[in-house]
């Protein structure tokens, strides 16, 4: 049993402690700005015609666009940051999934940035109205999440007398956080490898050549919905407290919402993805006001 736990514990240390974070952070920084340049030097030589490449694409066309690439690292090094916050704080874990998807809206706000066309019919073009919305939408998201940070960082002292369970709940989600590294690690491989057949080869039915902002992503939220289902289900066995359940319910939904948002596009897309975060954030909130009032209620009972 000792033995059992030691190896657990090692693992966990090997994938997910603060010393990993800060050697993935590092190496993801210095790929980042690899990235950068190697996309710039490949547009300016596709510009000047030194290199042809067999196929047409927004992201060759402008420098503006190779921002894109840094940032696609950027998310990579988010997703690890979700992994890692997973058994520490399930508010700050979903936080990270409102995060990715605002950079997604943002990584997408560059490469649009590079085939934006500027006329007086800027509201009547299909691709600057787009662009519109999404950066509307960027703020929009940002103060959403920065209200739900604060509304997370609101500690409670209505648990103090769970914490055996809480412990135990910590333990079960830190063997998720195991099983998920490896298993992003697989699907980020599987869908460049996807990506990458599509460009070598454009005749070849590729979902991730077609849709290249979602690549990755939509796998990957549909598989934190399964998660996010789970965490509810364990939650089940710690506490039977009707706000809790609601609110772990509502953050499945949230997600769900995300999830959903890959499946469509233009004003749909962001619509349902700041529906997603207000959403949360609403649940969240009326979750602190039932904690709130059985904190008062406690003190109230005990004088």
């Amino acid at each position: 049993m000792l033995e059992k736990r030691f190896s657990f514990s090692l693992l966990f240390d090997k994938l997910l402690s603060d010393t990993t974070r800060s050697n993935v952070e590092k190496a993801i920084l210095i790929i980042a700005l690899s990235s950068f340049i190697i996309h710039l030097i490949v547009i300016y030589l596709v510009k000047f015609d030194f290199i042809t490449v067999p196929y047409s694409s927004e992201l060759l066309v402008n420098p503006i666009a190779a921002i894109y690439t840094p940032f696609s690292f950027i998310l990579i090094y988010e997703v690890y940051l979700l992994i890692y916050y997973l058994p520490r704080s399930i508010t700050t874990y979903i936080a990270k999934q409102y995060e990715i998807i605002t950079l997604i809206v943002i990584r997408r706000l560059f490469k649009d940035l590079s085939s934006l066309e500027l006329s007086s019919n800027w509201f009547q073009i299909k691709g600057d109205l787009e662009f519109t919305f999404d950066l509307i939408a960027s703020l929009l998201l940002f103060y959403l999440i920065y209200l739900f940070q604060i509304h997370g960082k609101r500690k409670f002292n209505t648990l103090a007398s769970l914490k055996p369970n809480i412990e135990k709940f910590i333990n079960k989600k830190k063997i998720i956080a195991i099983i998920l590294v490896p298993l992003f690690f697989i699907i980020s491989l599987y869908s460049f490898a996807d990506w990458s057949i599509g460009i070598l080869d454009p005749s070849i039915d590729s979902s991730g050549f077609k849709n290249i902002n979602d690549l990755f992503f939509d796998e990957f939220f549909t598989i934190l919905i399964f998660v996010d289902v789970v965490l509810l289900l364990l939650s089940f066995f710690y506490t039977d407290q009707f706000h809790k359940i609601i609110r772990n319910s509502g953050f499945v939904i949230s997600t769900i919402l995300i999830r959903m948002s890959f499946g469509v596009n233009g004003l749909m897309n962001t619509i349902l993805i700041v529906a997603a975060v207000l959403f949360g954030l609403a649940i969240l909130s009326i979750h602190n006001k039932y904690e709130k009032n059985n904190l008062m209620s406690t003190n109230s009972q005990s004088e």
